[in-house]
């Protein structure tokens, strides 16, 4: 049985005097006095029941015991700090894995130099990446599946339970197939499409969201004649003329070729909002840290 002096503590004192010799250099490796360090192995000594140490002079020479417990303390050490590492881990804490989510909209640009930023700052991050809707991935952080989440966020989002960082605002506008007589328009008033067909998100999406409340405020419910559950099967819908659609600008440049981007005449204060968002809880993560650290310094629309 253990006699109570016996402590890790000590064990990291006696494996950084065995590693440097003297007390001295023990004493500043670990921030300590050499009082300290020589106090501490002879409380080993005690709880021990037996000598570790003979005396030359002003030297302390290890015994053979010194040797057997420099090995097995050793492994003491790591299997401790395995098992710490684990169970953090197992909390979601302080791993090399990284949960990013984030709208598919955003693998445009957006995500993949954020990637890369993260990358050159956090080398042995494993990053795993979630694409999905605004509330899914919402869902996601809450239950611990995602660390950090890019979402589109209302002007008036305000949440004590969730840390918000601004990345861009970017505007929303009518998708229309490159071919149409409405390509060339400046802008459209959305009410003189009011007998056009339209194709949607499903309900989770923010664009979706943006989509009601620019019908809403254009006075009519649309015609919707399908929903999709991601951004580029919609863009496709559009671009093979099953109807219009409402879409962020960040989608033009890639899709120029498919579809055209239209001005709301009356509705150009209708905007999405894209945020990185955690958990106020889990804020203080170096890995979280390290990604917070990466959207205040660069530009990511």
């Amino acid at each position: 049985m253990f006699d109570d002096v016996l402590t890790l503590k000590k064990l990291e004192i006696f494996l950084a005097f065995i590693k440097t010799g003297t007390l001295s250099e023990a004493a500043a490796d670990l921030n300590m006095s050499t009082v300290s360090i020589h106090r501490a192995i002879h409380s080993l000594e005690e709880g021990l029941k037996c000598p570790l140490f003979r005396q030359e002079g002003r030297l302390l020479v290890p015994l053979p015991s010194a040797r057997v417990l420099e090995e097995r303390a050793e492994k003491i050490m790591a299997d401790i700090n395995e098992a710490v590492a684990s169970t953090r881990e197992a909390a979601g804490l302080f791993s090399s894995e990284f949960n990013l989510g984030a709208l598919y909209s955003l693998t445009l640009n957006t995500v993949p130099r954020l990637i890369a930023g993260l990358k050159l700052r956090k080398g042995d991050l494993n990053i795993q990446l979630t694409l999905d809707s605004n509330s899914v991935l919402f869902n996601k952080l809450n239950n611990l599946q995602l660390d950090v989440i890019l979402v589109s966020l209302e002007q008036q989002f305000n949440n004590p339970d969730y840390i918000s960082l601004p990345l861009f605002s970017d505007d929303v506008l009518l998708a229309v197939p490159a071919d149409s007589e409405l390509a060339s328009a400046e802008d459209v008033d959305l009410t003189s499409l009011k007998d056009e067909t339209f194709v949607t998100l499903t309900q989770q999406f923010a664009t979706h969201r943006d989509s009601l409340l620019a019908f809403d405020r254009a006075g009519f419910q649309p015609n919707v004649v399908m929903q999709v559950t991601d951004i580029f099967s919609l863009i496709s819908m559009v671009s093979a003329g099953m109807g219009y659609a409402i879409l962020p600008r960040r989608v033009e440049s890639v899709f120029e070729n498919k579809i055209k981007l239209i001005k709301l005449k009356g509705l150009e204060d209708i905007k999405q909002n894209i945020s990185m968002v955690c958990l106020a809880s889990r804020e203080r993560d170096p890995r979280i840290l390290s990604c917070i650290a990466e959207c205040r310094t660069n530009d990511y629309l």
